[in-house]
């Protein structure tokens, strides 16, 4: 019993840490980047702290209260440790396996459905076009109550999505609920490989520009792009517009690719630094290019990250094509996966990317942190100037900032309401299982009557919003309350208040081209998947006009690229998106 005592894993654990902890450090030592007169020093604190580390491990194993799980106490250990870096250095244990496949391919085993948390249900609100979901006839909308005949009512959206994902052709069963239906339904499937299409949707706009749009630049978005690319030529498009919104970014090596389609061979496209030498990379174009003469414009936002910045970067740098839109997110960082142990892999971030200027995107000083523990931006004073190959300047450390502005859509109170509380999407179910195919020419059209059948089915629901106006009157209400003139005013205050409801009464008229336009995108989804909502989308696209505008006056899209400006020095933002990639 005594020798079973001391064979106990944390008991293992910590004879092995303390018999392997100097050598393999040691070992380590030229790749851990430590200089020879510091060895010592940093090798002791080093040392010292595993041993500090694996007694508490140990203790808490044999002697506390409750017992623990060793390997969730441990996986809590390692990402609380590495939350401390950035949020692109993680720790992937073997029961997450298919998410480190879907981070780093956008592959995974499962079903092909996207599920989230609505109103305390996990509702199907995507169903991905030709895989085992679509197939078996499950619809956005559904609500997942059973997983293999356990409860879903606990687990959140994503944590639901986890259970969906595994190993392909094992087996899953799910219970539904599906409005307008009574009783459930029961569904059971194979999991498969799910390998969504970079590339998620082309078309040929007006004044024959054709329309690229790139979801993620996973292992096969450089050959996508180029097949897309190679397709609108034949259909002799004049300009390109590459959509890369919302696009949190992928594999450097697809995006070099993606730059090579549009710039001859021997390009610079970026270099890695890092702390370690040996890690240092410069990455050139290699192939023969597609097109180097078409007019590009690249679409980015707040979303647009990583990769995509690679991208739009280069090209910027370059001159080689107009960047249209909102600044780009500012993620300058480059990750690297690596096996660790017991079929876990770690992705830490090894270097800082610069593209062909010299300037780094980063607008996140990962190594600074604010007395609440805020990550620190890197600050105005250090924000640097560089030149693009024609001249024109761009600036490191606040992403990619567009050649060509567009301010970035912001939604009426009303219409923010409308998407908070599901009631666009819920209208999109309802209106699917009253019209089971999409008729016409595989378009969607809302018309007039079918916009105030919503409008007369929204106010039958509940639904609340304040605009800025109530909130400042009744913020103007109590403190006329704390003062005590409350009641001198309360006639005039009424007044406002009762025109204020009046006005209000308006928004769904004032507001009916914006929620129109979400309200298509979401039915045709049901009918044509992500392609459908889309193409809807692209139809009132204040970034898409301005590029086919720009576009379209070959002496506006040369001088953009061409005459060299006095810029006034940018400045950080005050809405760091959260974004991980």
């Amino acid at each position: 019993m005594m020798m079973m005592r001391n064979s106990s894993p944390a008991r293992l654990l910590s004879l092995a840490l303390r018999r392997v902890a100097v050598p393999a450090l040691l070992l380590g030592a030229g790749m851990l980047g430590f200089s020879a007169a510091g060895n010592d020093d940093k090798l002791f604190e080093v040392s010292k702290n595993l041993e500090i580390f694996s007694s508490i491990y140990q203790r808490l194993n044999s002697n506390y209260v409750d017992e623990p799980r060793p390997a969730e106490l441990m996986k809590t250990g390692i990402d609380a440790m590495l939350r401390s870096l950035d949020p692109y250095t993680v720790y992937y244990s073997e029961e997450d396996i298919e998410d480190y496949r879907y981070q780093s391919t956008g592959q995974y085993g499962g079903i092909g459905a996207t599920i989230r948390k609505m109103q305390g249900k996990n509702v199907v609100t995507e169903v991905y076009e030709g895989f085992a979901a679509m197939k078996a006839g499950l619809k956005p909308g559904d609500v997942i109550t059973e997983i293999n005949g356990l409860s879903t009512t606990g687990p959140n959206g994503e944590e639901v999505m986890k259970q969906l994902r595994g190993v392909p052709n094992t087996s899953i069963s799910l219970k539904v609920k599906r409005p307008g239906s009574t009783a459930p339904l029961d569904f059971t499937f194979t999991r498969e490989e799910i390998k969504p299409k970079t590339v998620a949707y082309t078309t040929v706009l007006a004044n024959n520009t054709g329309y690229i749009k790139l979801n993620e630049f996973g292992e096969t978005a450089a050959s996508e792009v180029r097949e897309a690319l190679l397709d609108l030529k034949q259909k002799n498009i004049t300009s390109l517009v590459l959509d890369l919104r919302g696009n949190p970014g992928g594999l450097v090596s697809q995006a070099v690719a993606i730059v090579n389609l549009f710039v001859d061979k021997g390009n610079l496209v970026l270099k890695m630094r890092g702390r370690i030498a040996e890690q240092d990379q410069t990455y050139r174009t290699e192939l023969t290019p597609v097109d180097t003469q078409i007019p590009l414009a690249v679409l980015t936002d707040g979303g647009s990250a990583s990769a995509s910045e690679i991208v739009a970067g280069a090209l910027q740098d370059l001159d080689r094509a107009v960047i249209v839109g909102q600044r780009s997110y500012g993620k300058g960082l480059v990750q690297n996966t690596v096996p660790v142990a017991y079929g876990a892999y770690f992705k830490l971030t090894i270097a800082k990317y610069y593209t062909p200027s010299g300037r780094c995107v980063q607008a996140l000083d990962y190594s600074q942190r604010n007395a609440d523990g805020t990550v620190v931006r890197v600050p105005d004073s250090l924000i640097t100037e560089f030149k693009t190959r024609n001249g024109r300047t761009v600036w490191d450390g606040l992403g990619v900032i567009p050649d060509t502005e567009v301010p970035a859509r912001k939604y009426s109170v009303l219409t923010d309401t409308l998407l908070a509380k599901g009631l666009i999407f819920d209208y999109a179910t309802e209106y699917a299982m009253a019209h089971p195919t999409l008729e016409g020419d595989n378009t969607f059209r809302l018309s007039a009557d079918e916009y105030n059948r919503f409008v007369d089915w929204v106010k039958k629901r509940e639904y609340t919003y304040l605009i800025p106006e109530e909130k400042n009157l009744e913020l103007f209400r109590k403190n006329a309350e704390k003062s005590g003139h409350f009641s001198d005013m309360n006639t005039e205050y009424q007044a406002l208040k009762s025109k204020i409801n009046e006005s209000k009464k308006n928004d769904f008229e004032e507001f009916r081209t914006e929620i129109t336009v979400l309200l298509e995108a979401e039915i045709s989804s049901r009918y044509l998947y992500e392609k459908g909502r889309i193409s809807s989308s692209l139809k009132d696209d204040p970034d898409l006009n301005k590029a086919v505008q720009i576009l379209a006056d070959k002496k506006a899209y040369t001088d953009i690229l061409t005459v060299v400006k006095k810029l006034p020095k940018p400045q950080q933002r005050n809405d760091m998106e959260k974004k991980e990639d």
